[in-house]
């Protein structure tokens, strides 16, 4: 943020009408608060690239994963709700496919899970939707989930 966004930051002749941030920085093992949610970041790789997903209570987020080591997995254990991507049918670098996904969601056996980061290559969302195990479903615009 501070690369694209440095007038942010900018402490002399700040431009008057510039957002006002404040810094978090998250670790890989220290959960942190919102409100009155504990929040547990989960590391996970993006190919190569370290990333955060989420664990809020019940409810896991992770997208953009390719990989997830045992330590990680072993915070996402006992979820209830999971959300994590599913790019496409083929192979690719950095994110699951659907095979690997449907393998995932197998490991972890959350209640529900919903796949995100989706591409049109994934295929047709009625028809995607109909080979989902029954409590696997595609995510999309406006879903709201409850715990």
């Amino acid at each position: 943020m501070k690369r694209r966004f440095d007038y942010i930051f900018q402490e002399k002749d700040r431009y008057p009408g510039a957002p006002s941030v404040a810094i978090n920085y998250v670790e890989k093992d220290k959960n942190f608060e919102i409100g009155d949610r504990l929040v547990t970041p989960i590391q996970v790789m993006h190919n190569r690239l370290k990333v955060f997903g989420y664990r809020i209570g019940g409810f896991t987020y992770l997208t953009d994963v390719k990989s997830v080591e045992e330590e990680e997995f072993e915070k996402i254990v006992g979820t209830k709700v999971l959300v994590v991507n599913a790019l496409r049918i083929e192979p690719h670098h950095s994110h699951f496919n659907l095979e690997e996904a449907l393998t995932f969601v197998e490991r972890v056996k959350p209640q529900r899970a919903y796949f995100t980061h989706i591409s049109h290559l994934l295929g047709f969302h009625a028809e995607v939707e109909k080979s989902l195990p029954e409590n696997v479903h595609l995510a999309h615009d406006n879903l709201s989930i409850s715990l």
